[in-house]
């Protein structure tokens, strides 16, 4: 007891043993009476209210020691209970494989699967306060049957304001978490008083063995709940046990809408089975790792109920990839300064130049070298936390990559359906900072700087460049494959094989067809003579020609100044341009030549046979007619791979002449340029991988989506959340031109060799140089078995990026308001016709048959028009492009990417909408628990989990917004646009929704600070 003044020391104790705790009757006061069996004298105690006054009853009623001294006894019989569980040998068994099947199966034989998955629901809860209804929600603590440790594992979401909640949230236990028979279970349920305090008072516990759970009937347990003291009842707990895969006992009277559905199952049932390998080596095991698992139990309109379970794994390739793309980097470099060396003697101004970049290629390549070693001694996490984008050594990784997945069943009908989105931070070199914009406006300076620069070098369009590095990369294709041809064509002269003779002569041809047509472009013809007029000796010549002949000068002068920018590459008539033509033709004549004397040879080996078997003196062939296969087309084959040689070392250097002239008007510029674009599209090329991966997996028996990946080729769809705002519009500007770059990656499924000794390591492997690479996916062969005959037979697979972009967050306000969103806009524009052009080819060359089936009958024309109305209209973050968009990807089998600045907030607030939404609409989810799904899946879904790796906090910054909004405020833009920013003041002027940011706005922002005040007189209040 203290004195009047609340900052005094402890005056008087008072031992609450043998006593009651009474209120006075009297209205007019809120006080109470301490009343003592011993007869000591009653202690009256006045309060401030009435409500307080309630308050210190319940709490010194609490502390009586008689009540302490029930509830530890009430603990240690608790404790004693679970002790006698234990066998008398002290060992705990692991679930029988026979008695019961899958939750507690052997993980090596069910990979991917849950060992114990079940809800929960409470019944006549009673809270502290009699007169209100609880807010309640359940904590699961497991005690380890073996140490006897107690191990808090989940909690449930809060229902407020009912005596029978039911909680959407249930408890899963992945595949390898020690689960055993004997463990137990608590179960602690709390009442909620303050939310937005967080304080909670205990109402009661339960506990159950699992072996109980799985042995009861109908796997499902009603528990009471016991109360500290044990002495009152304050309800009961029922634990259901949830089985994926198996459909509840229901009834069977259905409509004729159910039995349709059951019929004509969509999307998923069969296009997505299970994600289980069947044999040894598992592909998943060596892409996905660490995976996090959460159910949901969700109610439908119909009154029966989904099971939801959602799935965040870690990907291995987020390393991987980068990797082997720095090696790539640095084998292509090191061989273009190769090349460099191989261009012979140049005249010392493009001598200097070609020094230049050696020196700088150079630097290049150790920067690469010192990144890849520190990368292969980098061991933790499989990927890279939002944190860590200011690390120069992870500079290569994509950005909290992960794949979030939702399976999804529902009880009564037969449909399942597994929806799968890779999340990634926007592929952009953070490193290098943004201050002059990203890769899209650099490249574009840099193109302008070229042009202007073009009186000293040779100017040479991107188209040209482009061109330049094909023909390189054809070289380096085509070359060995005609020398191992023509190998094998002489390998079937000296068998006298026919039919590898001709087998081996149909290949020679294609690829040296495709070789002559590779060098047709005027390109070679004009960097010939480029490189020509930069030998010494032709500017010797021409030096002396302008003493000879100083007349000239003028008419040269007068030509070079006629010379467009556009047109400077250099003409001169002294040059024989026809040489080149008859080398690059004598490849077809001596093509021509092989295949002329193979026919002989042919023929003369026919007609052999036919005498063999009609022999006659007058139609004996004489020994020199049947001469030896080897010798005739050996001389034939030795002039054409002198013809090849000497086409590939003109052209190859040629093509190296012109993208010399690519670093000519600013070396430091291009190479960096050159760098932040190896960047951003390493860390693009690990989420496409990532996301081909499991689509291959997911969808490898079915058949349609097969047959649309070698035929059309897959569908990427990128989702941006980025403003066009400060730094964001640099990210953005770099996602850009990474997407588009995946353009050049071309996939390829191959059987994977691995022996039954041998590790399952099936990461994909890439191969190529920066402008083609190829991916090859390993398959186990049981899996590569069931693929289409051209799938197996080596076809490339191309993939089709898009890209739609919507800013959300307050600093999109800012650019609508004040600042240029044209950027977002073009953006749109120009994935619209990459987007309509890959429908287009889809609809001339299949049928919409291979296409999933989905609930909703939305045509795809209808989704595209819809689509292109909203890309036209100007719209404050009109974020229907985004669901549209996200729609017609699912239509059309392909895969799905969301992106923001770092893969957390906006990324995980998106996901969530799109996964509630795809539950009402394609799987009947009710619309009165809409919001209740959304926030579950926000505040305790594997995203949630994702934020907490992610950053210090796991909390998202806009969360506290999102948490109070009330069910009007439900709708697709609300969710996506008013969670982070506030409306608008009456004046017009944007309110920022986090305060703590405004030191950082202060000195980031004062030029937007002083164009508002000038033009509103006023400063932004935060």
């Amino acid at each position: 007891m203290k004195n009047r003044s609340s900052t005094s020391g402890p005056a008087e104790v008072i031992v609450l043993e043998r006593c009651y705790i009474v209120e006075c009757r009297d209205n007019r006061s809120s006080a109470l009476t301490i009343t003592f069996q011993s007869g000591e004298p009653d202690i009256y105690l006045e309060a401030v209210s009435k409500s307080d006054c309630g308050d210190w009853i319940a709490a010194l009623r609490e502390a009586n020691s008689e009540r302490l001294q029930r509830r530890i006894a009430h603990l240690q019989q608790l404790i004693m209970e679970i002790k006698g569980n234990t066998s008398p040998d002290g060992t705990h068994q692991i679930l029988p494989l026979l008695e019961i099947q899958s939750p507690l199966i052997n993980i090596g034989k069910v990979p991917f699967e849950p060992k114990l998955e079940f809800s929960l629901a409470c019944r006549e809860l009673v809270a502290t306060a009699r007169d209100r209804k609880p807010n309640s929600f359940v904590q699961i603590t497991v005690i380890n049957p073996t140490q006897q440790s107690l191990t808090r594992y989940s909690n449930t979401e809060t229902v407020e304001g009912t005596r029978d909640p039911v909680f959407l949230t249930g408890v899963t236990f992945p595949p390898g978490y020690p689960i055993y028979e004997a463990t137990r279970v608590k179960l602690t349920v709390y009442d909620v008083k303050e939310k937005s305090q967080e304080t909670r008072s205990f109402l009661g516990s339960a506990t159950f063995a699992v072996g109980d759970l799985l042995k009861s009937e109908e796997q499902t347990l009603t528990i009471n709940l016991s109360p500290l003291d044990g002495s009152s009842k304050v309800g009961t707990i029922v634990v259901s046990n949830l089985k994926m895969g198996e459909n509840e006992n229901e009834e069977t009277d259905q409509t004729p809408a159910e039995a349709l559905r059951q019929k004509s199952p969509f999307c998923g049932m069969l296009l997505h089975r299970t994600i289980n390998d069947t044999g040894k080596f598992s592909l998943l095991d060596s892409v996905f790792k660490n995976i996090i698992w959460k159910v949901y139990r969700l109610p439908t309109d119909n009154g029966r109920w989904l099971c939801v379970r959602e799935q965040m794994a870690e990907s291995t390739l987020s390393f991987h990839i980068p990797k082997q793309m720095i090696a790539l980097f640095i084998q292509e470099d090191m061989r273009r300064l190769q090349d460099l060396e191989e261009l012979g003697e140049l005249s010392a101004h493009w001598d200097t130049l070609r020094q230049n970049v050696t020196i700088h290629y150079q630097h290049m390549i150790s920067s690469y070298q010192e990144m890849l070693t520190e990368l292969n001694k980098f061991s933790g996490s499989s990927f890279k936390s939002s944190c860590s984008r200011g690390e120069k050594k992870l500079e290569f990784v994509p950005v909290n990559l992960h794949l979030q997945r939702m399976h999804i069943q529902n009880s009564s009908a037969k449909t399942d359906g597994i929806y799968d989105v890779i999340t990634i931070g926007a592929p952009a070199a953070h490193i290098r900072g943004f201050r002059n914009g990203g890769l899209r406006r650099q490249l574009y300076r840099f193109e302008g700087e070229k042009r202007n620069s073009a009186y000293q070098y040779i100017y040479y369009s991107p188209e040209d460049t482009t061109k330049a590095k094909e023909v390189i990369t054809n070289i380096y294709k085509l070359q060995p494959l005609i020398l191992s041809n023509t190998d094998l064509l002489l390998t079937a002269a000296r068998q006298h094989s026919s039919d590898n003779l001709k087998d081996a002569l149909k290949t020679l041809s294609e690829k040296t067809e495709q070789f002559v047509h590779a060098f047709e472009d005027q390109l070679v013809r004009s960097a010939l003579l480029a490189l020509h007029k930069a030998r010494p000796s032709y500017i010797n010549k021409r030096y002396s020609a302008l003493i000879l002949n100083p007349e000239d000068t003028v008419l040269q002068c007068e030509n070079s100044e006629r010379r467009s920018s556009k047109d400077s590459i250099p003409h001169h008539a002294e040059y024989d341009e026809e040489d080149w033509d008859r080398v690059w033709v004598n490849v077809g004549k001596g093509l021509n030549c092989i295949i002329a004397m193979v026919d002989r040879l042919l023929e003369q080996g026919d007609i052999r046979q036919e005498s063999e078997l009609q022999p006659s003196p007058a139609d004996q062939i004489p020994p020199s007619v049947c001469d030896d296969w080897y010798e005739g087309l050996y001389p034939l084959v030795v002039t054409l791979k002198d013809c090849v040689s000497e086409v590939i070392d003109r052209a190859k250097k040629a093509m190296v002449f012109v993208l010399l002239q690519d670093c000519g008007s600013n070396i430091p510029q291009a190479l960096a340029l050159h760098q932040r674009r190896d960047v951003v599209f390493s860390q693009a090329l690990a989420g496409l991988v990532c996301g081909f991966v499991i689509k291959l997996h997911t969808c490898l028996h079915d058949q349609g989506f097969l047959l649309q990946l070698h035929t059309v080729g897959l569908l990427v769809q990128f989702e941006g959340l980025l403003s066009t705002y400060s730094e964001e519009i640099g990210m953005l500007e770099d996602m850009s031109v990474g997407i588009l770059d995946l353009q050049k990656v071309a996939f390829k499924v191959v059987e994977a060799q691995l022996e039954e000794s041998a590790s399952a390591d099936l990461s994909p492997i890439v191969s190529g140089i920066r402008d083609f690479y190829t991916v090859e996916v390993q398959l186990p062969s049981k899996l590569f078995e069931v693929l289409p005959q051209e799938i197996k037979d080596g076809k490339l697979l191309r993939v089709y990026p898009v890209f739609f972009n919507i800013g959300i967050n307050e600093q999109q306000t800012l650019a609508e308001r004040f600042g240029d969103i044209s950027l977002q806009e073009i953006i749109n524009q120009e994935n619209f016709k990459l987007l309509s052009k890959y429908y287009k080819s889809f609809q001339e060359k299949l049928s919409s048959d291979c296409l999933p089936r989905f609930q909703t009958q939305t045509d795809i024309k209808e989704l595209f028009q819809s689509l292109s109305q909203n890309i036209q209209v100007r719209k404050r973050k009109n974020v229907e492009i985004l669901k549209l968009a996200a729609s017609i990807c699912r239509r059309l089998n392909g895969i799905r990417f969301t992106s923001c600045k770092s893969a957390k907030d906006r990324t995980s607030m998106s996901v969530t909408l799109e996964q509630c939404v795809i539950l009402q609409e394609e799987h009947s989810l009710h619309p009165d628990y809409f919001v209740r799904a959304l926030d579950c899946m926000r505040r305790h879904g594997c995203l949630n989990y994702n934020v907490g790796t992610s950053c210090v906090t796991s909390r998202f910054r806009m969360v506290l917004q999102m948490r109070r909004m009330s069910d009007r405020k439900c709708t697709e833009e609300y969710q996506m646009q008013e969670v982070c920013i506030q409306r608008d003041s009456a004046d017009g002027i944007p309110k920022i929704l986090q305060a703590a940011r405004w030191n950082i706005w202060k000195s980031r922002h004062l030029n937007l600070i002083s164009f508002v005040n000038r033009r509103h007189t006023k400063l932004f209040r935060f």
